[in-house]
């Protein structure tokens, strides 16, 4: 991600924030973050994905890359996570929304699923800065698919908190979300 711009953006800046490009943007402690293109196969990754979530969620509670979540802190914080499964509730917050953005006065999603792209910088931001701001947001499950390692970890909210709970190899991976789960983290890896 590359930073723009020397200013601090307000949430109400980034809300209407339009440069006429097809850009994504994060915006992260009020600073604006060109989101680059990913790798072919972390979009392999989120695709393979969406098309498994499918099958255990309406196609209207699953969100690909379309669904920005701000995030709690001082500063103003917006993500836009790869994969989400909305709640009824959270889902309903949007309708007639002229931005597909849950705001802090939105109920959360249920899920969050982010890839991690390669780097430290981007491991850092997945591991660490997304996890905490998810965290504060009180969604349910925020999975960190990380290619590189091989590995899926299930963050889960528990008492006020996440514990987390690795998957690699031919572990089954156990989400409270979606208990009938029958993929691996391997054939998730190898795409089925």
């Amino acid at each position: 991600m590359t930073a723009l711009g020397s200013g601090i953006l307000t949430a109400a800046d980034y809300l209407v924030y339009d440069d006429g490009t097809d850009t994504r943007y994060e915006l992260e402690d009020g600073v604006l973050m060109a989101m680059p293109p990913e790798s072919t196969e972390n979009c392999d990754i989120a695709h393979y994905l969406f098309a498994q979530l499918l099958r255990f969620f309406p196609v209207a509670l699953v969100a690909y890359k379309d669904l920005e979540i701000e995030g709690a802190g001082r500063r103003a914080k917006y993500r836009l996570p790869d994969l989400a499964v909305h709640t009824a509730v959270s889902k309903a917050a949007l309708l007639g929304q002229a931005r597909n953005t849950l705001t802090r006065d939105m109920p959360p999603s249920a899920l969050v699923i982010e890839v991690v792209s390669p780097g430290e910088i981007n491991r850092s931001r997945d591991y660490r800065h997304k996890r905490t701001e998810y965290a504060a947001r009180g969604i349910a499950e925020y999975w960190i698919v990380d290619p590189e390692l091989r590995q899926i970890t299930i963050c889960q909210w528990v008492d006020g908190q996440y514990e987390d709970r690795v998957f690699g190899g031919d572990q089954r991976v156990e989400s409270p979300l979606i208990p009938t789960w029958l993929l691996t983290a391997k054939g998730i890896f190898a795409l089925g």
